[in-house]
């Protein structure tokens, strides 16, 4: 990993050639060790924040029979009678031949290990060769700060950083209170690895770096790249927010000199949306001369704390809002790309703030879950509401145990080796970068065009009158997805919603099948002429079966990850084979399924498999060998279509949101997120042009449908413990307008938006929602299953320079001068 900034010296204010600051190919990819192959001793030190994690179980290993049983279960529904049978004989071959071995080697493997599924887990993510943007990378769309006049760009992003910098704070000093269900504590172990953390990508799949000390931020704008320092060696914050507001000012007001088209020649960014592989040769350029200036401005993006993009834009449409979060816009002048889609580093946290004030993040997503970043994004909105509640009185509550001294009081001594005043970083723009910047543009814009976007901001009613109803709200937007699509095409498709397994060691999260027997009954019976109450009580069966399944899956007795988990323990042991056969024959390991111990070709047969060595495949004695060996399950049509994912969706979210969403995961699927307030559901779809307006307008009308059939067959009698004042509001507005407020005059639709006032961030997710285990979008439902590969578990140590600690570091880039603010 490239050194932190307090390890180069200059002379302050003067743009020097840069020596050898250590800064080589080498030290450009070094990789936490701890993070990408030592993980499962690593354990993060008491405190209040990891308190609980010596206590937390360990993740289990289903039963091979009980993950067999749901995974005829999940596929029963998506199969003919012939496709099951075929399914079946394969289930019940795996269970008298070949798994009860996997299944002990599975158990050996996770001996020692923090959790049976975690070194795979990264190895399927840090393998992925396509581009992370629009593939892996999740987006939050954060609701406008509910003080119109900080809406502006510059106020709203110093508030947000400076909010962001206190939660880094408390992650460090270990003051975050840990997160609970349900009074069950849960693993804290991602909020350390959500900060200073890169992607980086070489020949044999991506590697994980995190700088743990660092203390400088990234701002991008208008394609160019600015950095500052942020926090002292204590981690406390050494900026107010109005210091902040003066740096981005000077930041926007130093971007917008160069003219928009030449600044887009040389956006750097966009090589991070190449394909792996590509990027990966790309860094090699830009870090091939050990100290250069273009391996330090490398490193200094790597190491930062998080990127803040400031976009020249001001989108207002939900689905263009959610574009731009997700993957910028496309816009292309004379030529030239000059869309927000060119002001991003996807290797890393983003938080990206419009023209206008909207502001939303997107993240990285190998090391960290959506619940772990909506903790991040609902506590850092919560704060900048408070913080500002705080200059009006004093009394006003923190969200923090303790904060940081007051920089106007502080002796300047006290703040170490840090500079505050931006610089701007200037890249040697050689002639093999201009090209690649330029290609690797017109593939995003591909890339972005190829995809579509559509929002429903549902003001109809939300979780309080669907619990009214007697229905979990998260069962009941599930059924309504798949009532939608079946409505269209007339048939279920796989479909899938993470649930988390955080109450476990390192757990992630766990797939949730929300096609069951009762769901296809369901939707079959509500697009028949059937009586209301026969179509309520079949949502009633559907619900049920999903809460039940919701349930199972967050206790980790699914059978999704435990049967990849098997599937990696054979591929290991194919590996194994192979590499002595290489041996055997005089062959080199490129001359195999895998140029290194541990990599594999990952995919069913009869279909494409992908690889992490230079593209190549498998000689063909090698592959005649997989296919002998392979288990007949893995081999079945049931085990790929589990693994197309059609509709994979997401519930993720909390007033602090206005949307939450993702790409979709397929060619011909659609990716959901969700978000379900007590008076609202805010739904995000996506798909590659596969009518996504048509799939949203079919949700909404059936939320409104299947309410109104739902009160046809409610009795009119009053509840002594509930007033109807609700329900009688509900009838005599209109069914599309937007929610009324006890007082005031209606606004109507297009006149404006509802913006949601913070609150503070619960701790026990029980007072959010009914719904056990929800929120955590995981790569598992990109439907990217077959395309795992086993990563290279490459480790370099950190080597100290020796220098004083007080030694001061070369400046890199071209020093700001402040603007007033």
């Amino acid at each position: 990993m490239p050194k932190s900034l307090n390890e180069s010296v200059s002379e302050p204010g003067r743009l020097q050639k840069a020596v050898d600051g250590g800064r080589g190919v080498d030290e450009a990819k070094k990789i936490s060790k701890e993070f990408t192959t030592d993980i499962t001793l690593t354990k993060p030190k008491a405190g209040i924040t990891f308190a609980a994690q010596d206590k937390l179980p360990k993740l289990p290993i289903p039963e091979l029979g009980h993950s067999m049983e749901r995974y005829l279960a999940a596929l029963k529904p998506l199969q003919s009678a012939r496709e099951h049978a075929e399914t079946k004989q394969a289930v019940e071959e795996f269970l008298k031949g070949q798994g009860p071995e996997l299944q002990e080697k599975l158990k050996r493997y996770a001996t020692g290990k923090a959790n049976y599924i975690e070194q795979f887990w990264y190895d399927s993510y840090l393998n992925f060769d396509n581009p992370v943007v629009l593939n892996l990378n999740p987006f939050f769309l954060l609701e406008d700060d509910p003080t119109p006049a900080r809406n502006n760009q510059v106020t709203r992003a110093a508030s947000l950083v400076v909010s962001a910098l206190s939660f880094v704070r408390a992650v460090r000093k270990e003051e975050l209170p840990p997160d609970t269900m349900r009074g069950t504590p849960l693993c804290m172990y991602q909020y350390s690895r959500l900060f200073g953390t890169a992607r980086v990508p070489t020949d044999n799949g991506c590697q994980i770096g995190q700088d743990s000390h660092s203390k400088h931020l990234v701002v991008i704008c208008r394609g160019q790249f600015y950095y500052f320092d942020v926090l002292d060696d204590n981690s406390d914050i050494i900026m107010s927010e109005k210091d902040m507001a003066i740096n981005l000012q000077t930041i926007i007001d130093d971007a917008q000199q160069t003219p928009i088209q030449e600044a887009a020649k040389g956006a750097m960014g966009v090589l991070s949306t190449e394909n792996r592989k590509v990027w990966s040769g790309l860094r090699d350029i830009l870090t091939r001369e050990e100290g250069s200036n273009n391996s330090d401005c490398l490193g200094i993006i790597d190491s930062a704390l998080f990127i803040l993009c400031l976009d020249y834009t001001e989108p207002t449409s939900g689905a263009d809002l959610c574009q731009n979060m997700l993957c910028g816009i496309s816009k292309v002048e004379k030529g030239v790309q000059i869309g927000t889609c060119t002001n991003r580093w996807y290797d890393k946290l983003q938080i990206i703030v419009c023209k206008n004030g909207s502001a939303g993040i997107n993240f990285e997503h190998t090391g960290v879950d959506g619940h772990t970043v909506l903790r991040f994004a609902s506590d850092v909105y919560t704060d900048t509401i408070l913080r500002f509640a705080r200059t009006i009185s004093g009394q006003a509550p923190s969200l923090w145990a303790s904060t940081s001294p007051d920089p106007s009081k502080r002796d300047p001594a006290s703040f170490g080796n840090v500079s505050t005043t931006p610089y701007k970083l200037e890249w040697d723009m050689i002639p093999e970068l201009n090209i690649a910047v330029r290609f690797a543009e017109t593939r995003l814009a591909d890339l972005i065009q190829q995809n579509e976007f559509e929002t429903l901001d549902f003001s109809g009613y939300g979780s309080t009158i669907i619990k009214q109803m007697g229905f979990s709200p998260d069962a009941f937007v599930q059924m309504a997805f798949q009532a939608a699509y079946y409505g269209l095409y007339g048939r279920v498709e796989c479909s899938y919603e993470p649930a988390m397994t955080k109450t476990f060691f390192h757990g992630r999260t766990e797939a949730v099948r929300s096609v069951t027997a009762a769901s296809v009954e369901f939707v079959q019976t509500f697009w028949t002429d059937n009586p209301a109450k026969q179509k309520i009580e079949a949502l009633k069966r559907a619900c049920a079966a999903h809460t039940a399944n919701t349930k199972e899956s967050s206790k980790a007795q699914g059978c999704d990850r435990h049967l990849y988990a098997l599937f990696s323990v054979w591929q290991r042991a194919l590996d194994d084979e192979g590499a002595e056969a290489a041996s055997s024959n005089g062959l080199s390991s490129d001359g195999c399924s895998s140029p290194v111990d541990g990599e594999s070709v990952v995919g069913s047969l009869g279909k494409s498999s992908i690889r992490s060595s230079q593209g190549r495949t498998s000689p063909s004695p090698s592959r005649a060998n997989m296919q002998s060996v392979m288990p007949l399950l893995f081999n079945d049509g049931g085990w790929d279509k589990l693994n197309n994912t059609v509709l994979s969706t997401s519930n993720c979210g909390n007033p602090s949101l206005r949307q939450f969403g993702f790409g979709p995961t397929s060619g011909d699927g659609f990716g959901i997120g969700y978000i379900i307030k007590e008076d609202d559901i805010n739904i995000c779809a996506s798909s590659k042009h596969r009518q996504t307006k048509r799939f949203v307008d079919a949700l909404e009308a059936y939320l409104h449908e299947i309410r109104r059939i739902f009160k046809s067959t409610e009795k009119r009698t009053s509840s002594p413990n509930a007033t109807r004042a609700r329900e009688a509001s509900e009838s005599r507005r209109p069914k599309a307008g937007p929610r009324l407020k006890s007082r005031g005059r209606m606004i109507k639709k297009g006149e404006g938006r509802k913006g949601t006032p913070g609150s503070m961030t619960p701790i026990d997710s029980a007072a959010v929602s009914d719904d056990e285990g929800l929120g955590g979008y995981g790569f598992f439902d990109a439907g990217m299953l077959l395309q795992a590969l086993k990563a290279r578990e490459e480790t370099l140590d950190h080597v100290a320079d020796g220098k004083p600690a007080a030694t001061r570091r070369r400046e890199i880039g071209k020093k700001l001068r402040l603007s007033e603010y």
